[in-house]
């Protein structure tokens, strides 16, 4: 009887599953076998010493980062965007590290941004299905207009997500500058960017799991490239998160403690200066370190767009 030969269908499918078992991240990891044996202390144990590994991997892509933040902050400085796109885990962390920008460093929501599968449900549901169409990737990066002023980073732990890896085309189509953050070399979406970010975290303590040591490794290279980039634009003060907004108690005392600091004040002058900067601790600094009014500070941090380091140059009498 002669056999049917595979579907396509069913050949694709064979070939995908071979290609996931080649990737670091889907590797079974011998250091947590017999897992569900183990007690509690175990099972901390080897994540703790998994987890230990991550800033390893991170360190040798430095160089790489360090590309990014440049590329992010000459974007950012000619009014340009980064933009953020990912699936599931990958996708929460860029909504995470995005929405955090503006209470830290104080700058307009829509410098950060960013896209993820399945839309804002998808971050407290999983809409994992999203993830496997390019169409869908390409809408919803074509809603953001991307244009050569902007850096478009693709997140994926396995380089291989097709919304992610579509996303990053259109956007280089369209002249945007593109960055990759994947923990597998030579991945397709590496391949799609510009410049490819790798942490090779190697396998997960639960096989497959990715929200672990790559999400962690995801993290931390999202931690620097906005860091990197606001510092790098002036939105940080020697290593003080001086542009905080004091919208509670802990903020409010925050600022005050910069401002004793930053501009070497008492805990009573650093209050005082505070209420007259109108709660605002960029101006009540620029006033501390000028020795200005609160409206020439506001003034000179109008004309170094936020930068407090240089509206105290430009406020300080030579």
């Amino acid at each position: 009887m002669k056999r049917k030969a595979p579907s396509r269908k069913a050949s694709k499918r064979k070939t995908t599953s071979a290609e996931l078992r080649r990737l670091g991240t889907e590797k079974t990891n011998s250091a947590s076998a017999d897992l569900d044996r183990k007690s509690a202390l175990e099972i901390a144990r080897i994540i703790n010493r998994e987890d230990a590994k991550v800033a390893a991997a991170v360190k040798r892509s430095l160089r790489k980062i360090a590309q990014a933040i440049d590329r992010i902050a000459a974007a950012l400085s000619q009014g340009g965007r980064l933009i953020y796109v990912g699936t599931g885990t990958s996708g929460r962390i860029a909504a995470l590290d995005a929405v955090e920008c503006p209470p830290t460093f104080d700058v307009d929501p829509r410098m950060v941004q960013f896209i993820i599968a399945g839309g804002p449900k998808a971050l407290g549901a999983a809409v994992e299905a999203d993830e496997d169409s390019r169409e869908l990737g390409r809408k919803a990066i074509a809603e953001k207009k991307p244009t050569k002023k902007d850096v478009v980073v693709g997140i994926a732990a396995s380089g291989r997500t097709p919304f992610t890896i579509a996303a990053i085309e259109y956007a280089r189509a369209h002249g945007a500058e593109t960055v990759a953050v994947v923990c597998n070399p030579k991945s397709p979406l590496g391949k799609a960017a510009h410049l490819a970010i790798v942490a090779d975290v190697g396998a997960e303590v639960v096989t497959g799991s990715t929200r672990m040591k790559a999400g962690t490794a995801q993290k931390m290279i999202l931690n620097m490239l906005t860091t990197g980039a606001m510092t790098r634009l002036g939105y940080v003060y020697g290593n003080l998160m001086v542009n905080l907004h004091p919208k509670n108690a802990k903020l409010v005392e925050r600022g005050v403690s910069i401002l004793e600091e930053a501009a070497g004040l008492n805990n009573a002058a650093a209050r005082k200066i505070l209420a007259a900067a109108g709660g605002r601790v960029p101006v009540a600094l620029v006033m501390a370190k000028a020795e200005i009014s609160r409206a020439l500070a506001v003034d000179a941090l109008r004309e170094s767009q936020g930068q407090v380091r240089k509206a105290i140059a430009i406020a300080k009498p030579t």
